[in-house]
């Protein structure tokens, strides 16, 4: 049996198709699986086990092609590399197609490629190329993994295992030993991730996903201890975010400042050792570093469910979104979930945001004690006892 998973979407939405890929493969091992992706996350799932082949094209990376292209043939040039693509599709003769695009051009391309089986969500009559489909309005009422989940019935599976799953090589993970050596990690170090940035899908609304850079450097700074060491991650888009959060944090007050209900002193060396690898990584490289972290703290993005799917503890910062729809998955004690439940949120529904009127209540309510306490409960050996506040 050959199949293909079709999801152009971003790291999170990619990451929760792996329990359909890895409920595939339990009841067919032999199976063949095939991923259409966009061109940046193919390269998070080069190398996946679980995955045979990488097709890396989206209607985004055609849509580059188009801007980056010249002259009067950068149209063709755009569909130069959809045809491509189809054909090399073609050529593999897959059995079935499970698509999660929510759009009904992956469907067409799909069916131009041969695959006569094409299950999928059809959002909004959008599933009109595909043979066997669900109905979608939005993602709500339940987890995405759920909805994604679902399209099983269809091939007559039941999933054992509903959690996202990530691996990183061996080949990977030494050489993010390499990277942190080069910095003086030392193997006993306490590493702990800070990726303060996130949603650059959203575009100029980004921010309204984001926790303030000041209180993320004041979290770092509560951190001060010895063999703990702060590694700042995120793409090149959040650069100007984590210098805010690594100057912030080296520079806070010298005075002993109350953190919850333990005094955190922030004098003769209260600041931990600060790593910045914003935008120095590519996703595989960040996969390995994220998979040597003991904790990270974040807000709702990409690399929270690279977290997740890799089994690292998380204190995630929610805002807009609904973390009962796209939050970690399954619900567990190693991944804390910090947010404000306001009559406005979430204000991200049916795939669109409808804009804030409420100055960012629902982050700017967070405080800086409420997320080391967090922090600190998930860095002991037991960890807390409740998934959320």
């Amino acid at each position: 049996m050959k199949i293909i998973i079709i999801n152009p979407f971003g790291i999170g939405d990619v990451l929760f198709t792996t329990p359909v890929i890895r409920a595939i493969k339990d009841r067919h091992p032999n199976s063949f699986i095939g991923y259409w992706c966009n061109e940046r996350v193919g390269e998070l799932l080069c190398g996946e086990p679980s995955i045979d082949k990488i097709f890396p094209l989206s209607r985004g990376d055609i849509k580059r092609i188009y801007r980056e292209s010249k002259g009067i043939n950068r149209v063709l040039k755009g569909f130069i590399a959809l045809l491509s693509l189809i054909r090399k599709i073609r050529k593999e003769k897959f059995d079935i197609a499970f698509d999660f695009s929510l759009d009904s051009r992956y469907g067409l391309w799909s069916k131009l490629a041969r695959i006569k089986k094409r299950i999928g969500l059809d959002y909004k009559g959008r599933g009109r190329f595909l043979t066997d489909k669900i109905a979608l309005k939005a993602y709500a009422g339940k987890h995405v993994i759920e909805h994604d989940l679902d399209l099983l019935k269809f091939i007559n599976i039941e999933p054992r295992c509903k959690s996202p799953d990530l691996v990183a090589s061996e080949k990977d993970k030494a050489k993010a030993r390499g990277i942190l050596k080069e910095y003086g990690v030392a193997t006993t170090d306490i590493l702990i991730g800070v990726a303060p940035g996130g949603g650059a899908s959203w575009g100029k609304d980004a921010i309204y996903k984001q926790w303030s850079a000041e209180k993320f450097a004041e979290v770092v700074s509560a951190l001060g201890k010895n063999n703990v060491t702060v590694v700042l991650l995120g793409s090149v888009e959040d650069k100007e975010i984590a210098e805010i959060v690594r100057g912030r944090g080296q520079t806070q007050s010298a005075h002993n400042r109350r953190v919850g209900s333990d005094p955190i002193p922030l004098g003769s060396d209260p600041i931990p050792p600060i790593i910045d690898l914003t935008g120095k990584l590519n996703l595989k490289e960040l996969a390995a570093i994220i998979s040597e972290l003991k904790l990270l703290i974040c807000n709702d993005g990409g690399p929270l469910h690279m977290a997740v799917a890799l089994g690292v503890k998380t204190v995630s910062i929610f805002g807009p979104v609904d973390e009962k729809v796209y939050g970690p998955y399954p619900s567990s004690a190693k991944h804390i979930i910090i947010k404000r439940d306001l009559s406005c949120r979430p204000c991200y529904k049916d795939f669109r945001f409808t804009g804030c009127s409420n100055n960012r209540k629902c982050l700017e309510d967070i405080t800086v004690d409420e997320v080391f306490v967090q922090v600190k409960g998930l860095l002991r050996p037991s960890g807390p006892h409740n998934d959320e506040l």
